[in-house]
């Protein structure tokens, strides 16, 4: 009886793998995305958590190192030589850039609101569609610079009044992480042209765990609480699916298709925020989340109808 449930549950999960690749490359990206989104509004409300009780530099290394645990299973069940990179050189590179990120973004954490770190974050398409032109070499079609410039007008909405408050500084320092995080996500488009993605979310993991174990040694080390290592290894489990969603939705469309859906993590962090802190969305907060989902849906359409015009 129980090969037989397991029979049709594998079959049942082959049909959905084989209706989803009959998808249009672009509207897969942004499904991927979408999911990669929604799973890191709920880690970074975790780790915000997490940077209010311990040391954000020691809970940036701790997330990571939970995140290589997850993977050893996997590593195991394939052997090490099924997660050798091509390229050593730009897994480390990559991972070296992610935790300059990382570590801007531990800072500010702790003093900002969910939704307002998730509504900073969306500048990064900017400069993830100015370099994926620049490097790349990817189309920028006028209309993924209408959404990009639109959700932008949004996103002014809900930070532009508090920059002179006194969390000004740590907006500014969430800010300056934008554009390394869109530097990192640049590196692994490069790298899924000749790395499969579990390869490169693994190392990932690895690297940005062995350069930030010296930063958190040296900010002072508290131990955990059981419930706290229990919260860590939830992290790396959300954190390394996240990542994986986000490496495909990159290598099955244009990294700039992918990024206008990101604008809707802003509605899932206000509500997490809401949750979990108290913190209760301002006027200027929901404005903006309107603003940034009417560019989300047109963007999203236009891309659909021009997949299929081609």
């Amino acid at each position: 009886m129980r090969s037989l449930r397991r029979h049709a549950w594998l079959r049942r999960a082959s049909l959905a793998r084989r209706r989803a690749g009959r998808l249009d490359p672009v509207l897969r990206g942004l499904l991927w995305s979408a999911t990669a989104g929604a799973l890191f509004v709920v880690l970074n409300a975790l780790m915000r958590g997490l940077s209010l009780q311990l040391n954000p530099f020691q809970t940036q290394f701790l997330r990571y190192l939970m995140g290589v645990i997850v993977l050893l299973p996997l590593t195991w069940g394939r052997g090490l030589s099924a997660w050798r990179p091509q390229s050593i050189r730009g897994q480390f590179t990559r991972g070296a850039v992610h935790t300059a990120g990382l570590c801007l973004w531990f800072i500010a954490i702790p003093h900002i609101p969910l939704a307002d770190t998730t509504a900073i974050g969306f500048t990064g398409p900017i400069f993830i569609m100015l370099g994926a032109a620049m490097f790349l070499g990817e189309p920028m079609r006028l209309a993924r610079w209408v959404a990009a410039l639109v959700g932008m007008a949004g996103v002014f909405l809900v930070v532009g009044p508090q920059m002179t408050g006194q969390g000004g500084v740590y907006l500014l320092i969430m800010l300056a992480s934008a554009p390394v995080f869109a530097a990192s996500f640049l590196i692994t488009k490069a790298l899924t042209r000749y790395e499969r993605p579990e390869v490169i979310v693994a190392w990932q993991s690895i690297t940005v765990t062995a350069l930030s174990l010296p930063i958190a040694l040296a900010s002072g080390w508290q131990w955990p609480t059981w419930g706290q290592w229990a919260i860590f290894l939830l992290c790396g489990l959300l954190g390394t699916t996240g990542h994986y969603c986000l490496t495909r939705s990159y290598q099955v469309a244009d990294i700039s298709a992918t990024q206008s859906v990101k604008f809707l993590e802003l509605v899932w962090a206000a509500a997490v925020g809401w949750l979990m802190f108290g913190d209760v969305p301002t006027g200027w907060t929901l404005a903006g989340g309107a603003v940034i989902c009417a560019a989300t849906v047109w963007i999203a359409q236009r891309e659909a109808r021009g997949t299929r015009a081609r």
